[in-house]
């Protein structure tokens, strides 16, 4: 089968492997559509710690075509998505249920092969059903979502309240929907890209802001901005530098900071302790999707979170490479990766 393997840092290549055999817990998934993540990026460029030579691709859904005598609730022919990320359920922090912070933690598409590519394996303790008459594309967004729900757990969110989202991915246009669904009145969109802050009111945020037209902070958490103040949330989901650091700015006293971007390992952000101290902003990172790949599943299946809009474009394996080693286009949400694609 065709696979897309990380070889080395900066050495990203599509090559013809063995296809897997399932083992006694396992599925046998081929795969109908696979995300490229922001992190799959920082492991090209050697910015987030993984073992390679490794097929990458965290993101993914497909049919089953075999199952290990071991398996029990799926059989050939359903449709699945997998959580990739496996806990060893013996370490000190899995005891205290903080499975994302497990310290033996396997990732699909990182530690182990994963979903670029025509056929994957999945435990599947890591698998969830979705239906046969969702489009295809749709299960390759449950991973992104499920990280997204646990910084909207983690953020409290209550209904009535201010949100600022930082960030016009795929992450910040999860978030202003789970943003909304959790009740906020208000979800402000900051990005710099006029596209994305369109898309962002048409799925349910209630304003944006372009941060190159002036001052993000007195836009938005001024006087006379759009939430004078500042925002009762703020989550960050660019994954940058002057985001994170802006972000506990746009906050208001006593207010929630979620951390939930990606920046790369080893970079550094200034912060100013006496602000933060004075003002009470609580800041909070959120790390994976520890229980909340089911509640995605869940979304997904019932057409709750709209992500048809977010599909930016669809690519063969062949032409993965060249994506995954430059930046997304202007204006691009997501790339989905369908191996059945010539």
């Amino acid at each position: 089968m065709k696979a897309a393997r990380l070889e080395a840092i900066g050495g990203f290549f599509v090559r013809e492997v063995e296809r897997p055999v399932p083992g006694a817990d396992d599925l046998l998934v081929r795969i109908e559509a696979a995300g490229i993540c922001g992190t799959d990026r920082h492991l090209f460029h050697g910015e987030f710690p993984c073992k390679p030579p490794v097929t990458l691709g965290h993101e993914f859904s497909g049919i089953v075509e075999a199952v290990g005598k071991a398996v029990i609730h799926f059989r050939p022919g359903m449709r699945i998505t997998g959580d990739p990320n496996i806990h060893c359920g013996r370490c000190a922090q899995c005891q205290r249920g903080r499975v994302n912070l497990c310290e033996n933690l396997q990732a699909i598409g990182i530690h182990r092969d994963g979903g670029f590519a025509e056929y994957v394996l999945v435990p599947q303790k890591q698998a969830y059903e979705l239906p046969l008459s969702l489009p295809p594309e749709h299960g390759a967004f449950c991973e992104p979502l499920a990280c997204c729900l646990h910084g909207i757990d983690m953020a409290g969110i209550e209904p009535g309240s201010s949100v600022v989202v930082l960030g016009g991915g795929v992450i910040g246009m999860l978030v202003v929907q789970l943003a909304r669904l959790a009740g906020a009145a208000a979800v402000i969109l900051v990005t710099r890209q006029a596209v994305r802050r369109t898309l962002a009111e048409e799925i349910g945020a209630t304003g944006s802001f372009d941060p190159t037209a002036g001052d993000a902070i007195q836009g938005i958490a001024g006087r006379t901005g759009l939430l004078p103040g500042g925002a009762d949330v703020v989550i960050e989901c660019a994954g940058v530098a002057e985001t994170v650091e802006q972000a506990p700015k746009l906050a208001r006293n006593g207010g929630t900071v979620v951390i939930l971007g990606v920046m790369p390992q080893g970079e550094k952000v200034e912060s100013e302790p006496f602000d933060l101290l004075f003002r009470e902003v609580k800041i909070l990172t959120s790390f994976l999707n520890p229980f909340t790949h089911g509640r995605a599943a869940a979304l997904i299946a019932a057409g709750t979170i709209k992500v048809d809009r977010l599909i930016s474009r669809r690519i063969g394996l062949d032409e993965l490479p060249d994506a995954v080693a430059n930046p997304p286009r202007p204006g691009e949400v997501k790339v989905l990766v369908m191996p059945g694609l010539a």
